[in-house]
C-alpha cells in the first residue's frame, strides 16, 4: 500500500519524518528517477533514492524496530557530529545493516539519565509528540529554600516565556534538611529545559538533574554511565502501543 514518501522513509529508519520533510523540500530525495515533492506517495515498489544512494524499502520494512535506553553522563551531547570536539552518545552505539539510530528527544549537555534511542522513525516522532503527553521522570538536586506554597505553585502551574507550564508531580526524594535536597518531578512536557525553568522562576537553582523514566521504561540498573540496555519485544511492543503505533 502506498504511503507518503517521508512516512515510509521514517519506517525505513531513515529520520524523523519532520528531518525527511525538510529533506524532501530540499530535493533530497528522488522517485522513479524523479525528484520527489511533499506529497508524493510511495510503496515498496518504488525506486526511491536518498542523497543519491538506492534505498532497498523492501529490506528495510523487514529489519525489525529496535529500542535501546541509553544511559548518558553529563558532558556528552545528543548529536551526531559536535564541532567543539564533545563526547557524543551516537559514538558507541551497536552497528545497524540498515538504518540509523534516532534519538527520542534530546538531554542537555548538563543533564544525565535515560536517553531512548530507536531505529524506528515514526515511533520517534510519536514518542515525542505533545498530544501523547508521556509521563517523563526526573530526580533533581536543588539549591534553595523550598516550601509546600512553592511546590502548590509549581503542581498548579506557572507562567514561562513560552506560556504555562507545571509539574504533573513533585515529591521530597531526600532529607529535608540538607543544604541541597532530591525531589523525584515528573512532566508531559518535552519544552526546552522546562524542568530547570520552572525551578528557576521560584527563584532555586537545580545543581543537578537526572532523567529516570520515560513513560514505562525506567533508567536501566546494573549499566555504567555511557553504556545501554537494549529493550526486549515485549518492551518495545509497550512503546508502540502506549503511542496507538501498530507493529
Amino acid at each position: 500500500m502506498a504511503e507518503r514518501i517521508q512516512k515510509v522513509l521514517a519506517h525505513a529508519g531513515l529520520g524523523s519524518r519532520r528531518e525527511l520533510e525538510r529533506a524532501i523540500a530540499d530535493g533530497r530525495v528522488r522517485i522513479n528517477d524523479r525528484t520527489a515533492k511533499l506529497g508524493d506517495k510511495a510503496s515498496s515498489s518504488d525506486r526511491l533514492q536518498f542523497d543519491g544512494r538506492p534505498i532497498n524499502l523492501e529490506k528495510k520494512s523487514q529489519v525489525p524496530t529496535r529500542v535501546l535506553a541509553y544511559k548518558k553522563h553529563v558532558d556528552q551531547v545528543v548529536t551526531r557530529r559536535d564541532p567543539e570536539g564533545r563526547p557524543t552518545v551516537f559514538r558507541k552505539l551497536p552497528k545497524l545493516e540498515a538504518g540509523r539510530w534516532l534519538a527520542v528527544g534530546r538531554l542537555d549537555i548538563n543533564t544525565s539519565g535515560l536517553l531512548l534511542l530507536t531505529t524506528d522513525g515514526e515511533l520517534k516522532r510519536r514518542l515525542e509528540h505533545p498530544s501523547y503527553e508521556i509521563l517523563r521522570t526526573y530526580a533533581a538536586r536543588v539549591r534553595g529554600q523550598v516550601d509546600q506554597a512553592m511546590i502548590d505553585r509549581l503542581v498548579t502551574g506557572v507562567e514561562l516565556e513560552d506560556g504555562v507550564a507545571r509539574f504533573e508531580s513533585l515529591r521530597e526524594a531526600d532529607d529535608v534538611h540538607r543544604a541541597n535536597r532530591w525531589f523525584e518531578v515528573t512532566v508531559r512536557q518535552g519544552r526546552n529545559r522546562v524542568i530547570r525553568r520552572l525551578w528557576a522562576s521560584q527563584g532555586v537553582t537545580v545543581s543537578r538533574l537526572m532523567r529516570t523514566g520515560f513513560g514505562p521504561i525506567a533508567l536501566p540498573t546494573g549499566v555504567k554511565a555511557g553504556s545501554y540496555r537494549e529493550l526486549d519485544a515485549k518492551e518495545v511492543g509497550q512503546l508502540a502501543k502506549l503511542v496507538d503505533l501498530k507493529r
